[in-house]
């Protein structure tokens, strides 16, 4: 079932014989909290009579006073002789976020506005993996309000290797031995490992290429950075054009930011400036000025199409043209799957006029060119692959190595979408349809069988493992689309048998392996036939599971168009969101937020670690995931559009970013992802567009071998 569970100018660019080197972070620990109140990352711990000011016991957000805009941490504590205090700043992990600088020294921004005696100073300290402490170290900061820096060489602590930060999770502050009595409140930023004490001095001038206003939104870029001495982007917003302000700060390998004013039909100006690792400041670029504005319903559509496709167009992993799998992530890390989804959104966003079609045909050149010279095993993609090497990156271990059959499924729908979109007599797209039938006549469906008479296709083959994972494809799940396109297939097809004793088995290998993932009975046969919520469903396990199973696989194929024995799959899908949506209104674990403009359990990103999350209790972790409702437009067009507006009008602050709505949020924690995800941005782009205009289903049912395919399956269908 899901992947989580088993841990998604014609000259022909020429393949690097080794990798790029993946991109280095700094090892941060904080530099802004996502969310208002309390930091989620953090934890506090106070006896005796020692007191720490917190918030669920976390440590308060400072939105007035910060080092770098927009916000700080408050550490506000009173020392006591016969008790203690503690305050843990915890690391906060992102997917793909594992390649960093060596960590030579510990930097900190402390600022504290009166008279801090010293022996009433914080200690510091790191904490490994395992919870132990490091060495206790004395601070020292002057009291004259303004922002110090303290610097700590790594060597310091004992035990720490320089080479690999990630073996700390975490920064202490702790009161002193015997500290008295004193209380004192430190503003705490910019807390990170950097691999010297001094900045490299900026070469590179700023400048604001583009600035535009939307509803509650303005999004200014500018070109984009290679100057390594610069460790951020710092943004300035006027509201007069006369006094600027810092606003926030932005990842030097992003050149855009978004500021989220929160008001519509004001006119404001930008400047931007460059930071160093010292956070020695460059000269600021010249103003621009653009204006938020009223939007309508439409544009609203559009905003959000436009915000996710650039994900896939200027976020793109730069050799092959393809989709990261998350960022912030590795850099050249390629994920299959998402970039089939982003190939659709990069066709939606052509005719949308995001780009202009000449724009979108070269960036396909580079992908069809890319692929036909990438790792192939028996004509299947890996999961991950490098973007220089096109060789296989096996990110989720060394078992998945080799093809990946259902991810190639995801890439394929892309792919043969394209195929005949770029449907003109120009060579590029002449070049384009030919080199993408190379790729689906090449791939062996009926070799992923495993053995001449198998029920089922099989997930993944390693090359050096072979069938390890031994992973059969059992639905319902959101890999319906791998059956389908292996019975299209014009060159290795299977039986469209294959669909019901694999896809919808009902012996006890399905029965097993459904009630095994979904902890209950209910549609182990494939077929339900329960109502929930009032809403009878024909096929789902459980309630209907995550909403990406009524995302992934009905991207490119269209529902309306798929039935066999049991239901229609646009009828099917509608109901299990109907379900999804029912739920969260209801809501019977009582999480903040659910409601009836907050709905879409669904596979992402969460406070703990990524899920799929559905709407039963025990896989309902209290998160959701703005895909969720978003790409269920075409089922429920008014319930998706409540969310969408209640996520952007009310949570924009803090959910809306420079590629659209971030992967998920969670405000029983207080939490929100930091990151965008590869296989979530795209369906939102798709979907929306297939809602408004039917395009990418209109261009995918097209195409001759998948309409064959949907004909056999009704033969088959009909023979049961």
């Amino acid at each position: 079932m899901l992947k989580n569970l088993l841990l998604t100018c014609l000259l022909f660019p020429v393949l690097a014989a080794t990798a790029q080197k993946e991109y280095n972070y700094n090892y941060t620990f904080f530099n802004n909290s996502a969310m208002s109140g309390d930091y989620f990352f953090s934890h506090i711990e106070a006896s005796g009579e020692a007191v720490i000011k917190n918030t669920n016991g976390k440590l308060p957000v400072s939105e007035t006073v910060f080092h770098t805009a927009g916000n700080a941490l408050q550490l506000e504590y009173t020392n006591a002789v016969n008790g203690k205090w503690q305050a843990v700043i915890f690391r906060q992990e992102k997917r793909g976020m594992d390649h960093f600088k060596k960590a030579a020294f510990l930097s900190c921004w402390l600022k504290a506005n009166a008279e801090v005696p010293a022996q009433e100073l914080p200690l510091l300290q790191l904490m490994r993996a395992d919870s132990t402490l490091t060495n206790a170290l004395t601070i020292s900061i002057a009291n004259n309000g303004e922002w110090q820096r303290v610097m700590i060489p790594a060597a310091s602590f004992a035990q720490f290797n320089a080479a690999e930060p990630a073996a700390i999770i975490g920064v202490v502050f702790s009161q002193q031995a015997g500290g008295a009595g004193g209380s004192h409140t430190i503003f705490i930023d910019d807390i990170e490992m950097l691999d010297s004490d001094k900045g490299l001095a900026i070469t590179a001038s700023p400048l604001i290429t583009n600035a535009r206003g939307y509803a509650m939104h303005v999004d200014i870029s500018w070109k984009r950075i290679n100057d390594p001495a610069i460790h951020f982007v710092k943004i300035y917003r006027s509201e007069d054009g006369k006094s600027f302000i810092p606003v926030g700060i932005q990842q030097p390998y992003i050149n855009r930011y978004t500021d989220y004013t929160g008001e519509t039909g004001k006119r404001y100006s930008y400047k931007i400036s460059f930071l160093n690792d010292a956070y020695n400041e460059s000269s600021k670029s010249s103003p621009v000025a653009a204006a938020t504005r009223p939007m309508t319903d439409d544009e609203l559509l559009s905003m959000i199409q436009e915000a996710s496709f650039r994900y896939y167009w200027e976020a793109a992993e730069n050799n092959s043209g393809l989709a990261k799998e998350n960022i912030a992530g590795r850099h050249n890390m390629i994920a299959a799957g998402a970039s089939g989804f982003g190939m659709m959104a990069l066709i939606a966003g052509t005719e949308r006029k995001f780009i202009s079609r000449k724009e979108a045909a070269a960036r396909f050149v580079k992908i069809v060119n890319f692929l036909g010279k990438a790792a192939t095993f028996h004509g299947v993609y890996p999961h991950f692959m490098d973007g220089a090497t096109g060789k296989a990156e096996p990110f989720f271990g060394n078992r998945d190595n080799g093809a990946d059959l259902v991810e190639t499924a995801f890439l394929l729908q892309g792919l043969l979408t394209a195929r005949q979109y770029f449907n003109g007599s120009d060579p590029s797209e002449k070049m384009i349809r030919d080199k993408i039938n190379n790729i689906w006549k090449k791939a062996e469906w009926d070799w992923f069988k495993q053995y001449p008479n198998s029920k089922f296709l099989y997930w993944h083959w390693s090359p050096d493992q072979g069938w390890i994972i031994n992973h059969n494809l059992v639905g319902w799940n959101e890999t319906m689309i791998t059956y389908l396109l292996a019975i299209a297939s014009p060159t290795h097809a299977v039986p469209a048998s294959m669909y019901y004793s694999g896809w919808a088995n009902q012996d006890s290998t399905g029965q097993q392996y459904r009630s095994g993932w979904s902890q209950t009975n209910d549609g182990s046969m494939y077929t339900n036939g329960n109502s929930y919520f009032g809403v009878k469903l024909d096929v789902g396990v459980s309630n209907g599971g995550p909403l990406f199973f009524t995302h992934y696989s009905f991207m490119g194929y269209d529902p309306h168009l798929i039935t066999d024995k049991y239901t229609n799959y646009f009828t099917n899908n509608q109901n299990i969101a109907t379900i999804n949506y029912r739920y969260c209104v209801q809501n019977p674990l009582h999480f903040k937020g659910y409601g009836d403009s907050a709905w879409g359990l669904t596979a992402s990103d969460g406070p703990f670690n990524y899920s799929a999350d559905e709407p039963v209790s025990w896989q309902d972790h209290g998160k959701i995931a703005p895909t969720g409702a978003i790409s269920s437009f075409p089922y429920l067009p008014k319930e998706s559009m409540q969310a969408l507006k209640n996520y952007y009008f009310n949570y924009g602050k803090f959910l809306w970013g420079e590629y659209g709505f971030k992967d998920a949020f969670d405000l029983t924690n207080n939490w929100r992802s930091e990151i965008y995800m590869g296989l979530n941005q795209a369906p939102m782009t798709v979907m929306i567009e297939n809602y408004r205009t039917g395009l990418i289903w209109k261009l995918f049912m097209s195409s001759p071998e998948i309409r064959n395919g949907l004909k056999l399956l009704a033969a088959a269908s009909n023979k049961k």
